[in-house]
């Protein structure tokens, strides 16, 4: 049997990282086999890209096209080489981010054509599709406080994208709630806002809603 494909998206600072990991501590508990990605990255060559796209590791700064078929190139090879062979072996797999990230960022975002994104990601994806994705939704304002206060404590920069002016994430975050709202039975959207134990509460019912784990009360 194959493996489930969970992503997740959303604005800066909605805690995906946290909530992947404890997503993936609750299935395995369960038994069931699971496999952490991100995006761009999750492979080497993903790696190199990621620190293309996040850090201007060449000297300069991708332009909004190259900046698309950067993310593309990362996706094509962690699908290819990650995503799609767990699949087949039948463990789930969830991933901090996919190309929903690309629709919000380069198409709201930047504002290229959506067709055209959606046209060049099946291309990248050879037509993957997140069986549910979970939308960690905040307004900028929150995220970019809680970004602020884990640099200070990690003594660490903002990345390209976190430097990005406030309407350009005002743009990302209604361009996620919009294919929320045209894909509701894929994307799940859920307050980001709340305690990280009450979001990490509520993915777990959604995830055990959509795949089946029974009436067991979900702690």
């Amino acid at each position: 049997m194959k493996g489930k494909f969970i992503t997740f998206e959303g604005p800066e600072g909605g805690g995906k990282s946290t909530q992947i990991r404890e997503l993936a501590a609750f299935l395995e508990t369960r038994g069931i086999p699971v496999l952490l990605a991100r995006e761009p990255g999750g492979t080497k060559l993903g790696e190199q890209v990621r620190g293309l796209l996040q850090d201007d590791a060449a000297g300069e700064p991708p332009s909004p096209r190259t900046e698309v078929l950067l993310f593309l190139a990362s996706r094509a090879q962690l699908v290819a080489n990650v995503i799609a062979p767990a699949l087949e072996q039948g463990v789930w797999v969830l991933c901090d981010r996919f190309d929903d990230s690309t629709f919000a960022y380069q198409g709201y975002g930047r504002g290229f054509d959506l067709d055209a994104l959606r046209h060049l990601d099946t291309f990248a994806t050879g037509g993957l599709v997140p069986d549910l994705t979970l939308l960690l939704d905040l307004p900028p304002d929150i995220g970019f406080a809680r970004i602020a206060a884990r640099q200070t404590d990690a003594g660490s920069e903002p990345d390209r994208f976190e430097r990005e002016a406030r309407a350009f994430h005002e743009r990302l975050r209604a361009g996620f709630l919009e294919l929320a709202k045209r894909d509701p039975g894929r994307i799940a959207v859920i307050d980001a806002g709340q305690s990280k134990e009450e979001v990490a509460e509520t993915v777990r019912k959604r995830v055990a809603a959509r795949f089946g784990f029974g009436g067991e009360v979900i702690r």
